[in-house]
């Protein structure tokens, strides 16, 4: 069933084992995919997908990272969208493409998800403060 105009529907992971179903909610599959891109070197934060303030990405907190991320099915396959802040100074394509891996690699570990596309938006570039 498709939803109306304007409405989205929760997608879910279902899986069937000889124990009985599991469930796991995009929701899940966004925050896991947002704890293990911050795993990644010269990766500042995620961006929320929705929201520029005068140009400016803003960087979110631990407890939103799913709100930088999208999970959507295309064509019977799994895609993620990434919206993140890298560090400056950092080489922008060696972190997006460890966000990738790193993201593909967690969800096939963590919940036995084959993603066959992560897409990485770079919103911003912040200097790392150092403490």
């Amino acid at each position: 069933m498709e939803p109306a105009f304007g409405e989205e529907y929760e997608m879910t992971l279902d899986v069937s084992t000889h124990y009985g179903e599991i469930e796991v909610s995009n929701e899940v599959i966004a925050t896991i995919a947002g704890v293990a891109a911050m795993d990644c070197y010269g990766l500042v934060g995620m961006a929320s997908r929705s929201q520029l303030k005068d140009g400016i990405a803003e960087l979110l907190g631990r407890e939103n990272l799913s709100k930088g991320v999208e999970v959507r099915e295309e064509q019977g396959e799994m895609e993620i969208d990434m919206h993140i802040i890298v560090g400056y100074g950092t080489k922008i394509s060696e972190v997006a493409h460890n966000v990738q891996s790193k993201v593909k690699y967690t969800l096939d570990q963590m919940v036995g998800l084959k993603v066959s596309r992560v897409n990485v938006f770079v919103q911003g570039v912040r200097l790392v403060s150092e403490e």
